[in-house]
């Protein structure tokens, strides 16, 4: 049988702290060239409305040591930036994500299971950048500025704080409502062991921050590099590809302040075209020698430390489908130990060859 897993099932049975770990595991095994990833495939087509578009995100990849192949595929209508929007809003027509991902068994190529992606879409984003912070950030950092109030805003929250001991993080969002209310929230999950301070203006964000994590719809620089002192360590999760070549959170001073940068994968930079990496590195501000993939610093070989001179700048370039399989094995398993009535006959996922196959033949799909 294959079972439906559902956000829920996400965030009853996966952990902030485990999906760090398997996110871990994933980047090791990347390194290694043990994990297999295709750079992701962004498309946009016309929609009836002029004003809106229809977009997909797809990823594929595998881990064999968690003996998980997925595909993610992402179904969404977007309103794209315009002179009076700055930023991608989704807007489809009835509440829902229409994202899954599919869980396929390495060993016999039949599907597991098919897995909402919302919730642990946020969570591999957050869990991947608390993975960053805990390989290249000092343990002894005291604040963390916080660009963003939303899904991938709070994930961040709780995987960067999940790996260091933070006293203070200050929170800044351009819309003073949706800033208090996430503040606010934060504070009491926090229970008093962390200060969450709203911040009036983005120049507060950054000053005396040991980490500055930018996670926005924004399509433009969320903040001056000028502002930026020696050993700061930045992280940004907004990235350009073919569908919409010019956005980005930082800006070039940012680039030309940084010592070292950091991403998830470096073939995705170039197949997608990520123009906002590409153009800084094709004008000098920083040199491809400096460029290194988060699954080598996990895996060690190469040390990447921020807290001495310029910066560290990790931009997490990318959704890898390693992180969905690495992930997906834990909750799949839960779910299958815990016992679940979401359950569809696997057969239906697919052709019966059987006659094919007693007659000698193998046909390819």
């Amino acid at each position: 049988m294959t079972v439906i897993i559902t956000d829920e099932d996400v965030a009853r049975h996966l952990s902030m702290r485990e999906c760090i770990n398997s996110m871990a595991t994933a980047f090791t095994d990347f390194s290694g060239g043990e994990a297999v990833n295709l750079p992701r495939a962004r498309y946009q087509a016309r929609h009836s409305d002029p004003t809106r578009r229809y977009f997909a995100n797809v990823h594929v990849g595998a881990v064999p040591s968690a003996g998980i192949a997925c595909v993610r595929a992402g179904s969404q209508i977007i309103i794209p930036p315009s002179p009076t929007n700055d930023r991608r809003l989704y807007e489809n027509p009835r509440p829902f994500c229409w994202g899954i991902v599919i869980l396929f068994d390495i060993e016999t190529a039949e599907p597991l299971a098919l897995m909402h992606e919302f919730q642990l879409s946020g969570m591999r984003v957050g869990a991947t950048s608390g993975l960053a912070v805990e390989q290249i950030a000092p343990e002894d950092v005291k604040t963390l500025g916080l660009f963003g109030t939303g899904k991938q805003a709070g994930a961040a929250f709780d995987a960067i704080t999940c790996v260091r001991d933070f006293e203070r993080v200050v929170v800044f969002s351009p819309n003073a409502d949706h800033r208090d209310a996430f503040v606010a929230a934060k504070a009491k999950e926090a229970t008093g062991k962390i200060e969450v301070i709203s911040a009036t203006g983005p120049q507060d964000v950054v000053r005396g921050a040991d980490v500055i994590c930018c996670c926005t719809t924004a399509m433009e620089p969320v903040f001056d590099g000028d502002w930026l002192t020696d050993g700061q360590f930045v992280i940004s999760i907004a990235n350009s590809d073919s569908t919409n070549k010019k956005r980005t959170e930082v800006d070039e001073i940012t680039y030309a302040k940084s010592t070292a940068l950091v991403v998830n994968d470096w073939e995705s930079v170039v197949d997608n075209d990520q123009t906002e990496l590409l153009e800084p590195l094709d004008a000098g501000l920083i040199s491809r020698d400096q460029i290194v993939e988060l699954g080598d610093v996990v895996a060690g070989k190469v040390k990447v430390r921020s807290g001495g001179e310029g910066i560290v700048y990790y931009k997490n370039n990318s959704g890898l489908a390693i992180q969905f399989a690495a992930a997906g094995r834990i909750v799949y398993d839960r779910v299958i130990a815990e016992g679940t009535n979401r359950q569809i006959p696997t057969e239906w996922l697919g052709t019966d060859l059987g006659a094919l196959y007693d007659a000698g033949f193998r046909p390819s799909p």
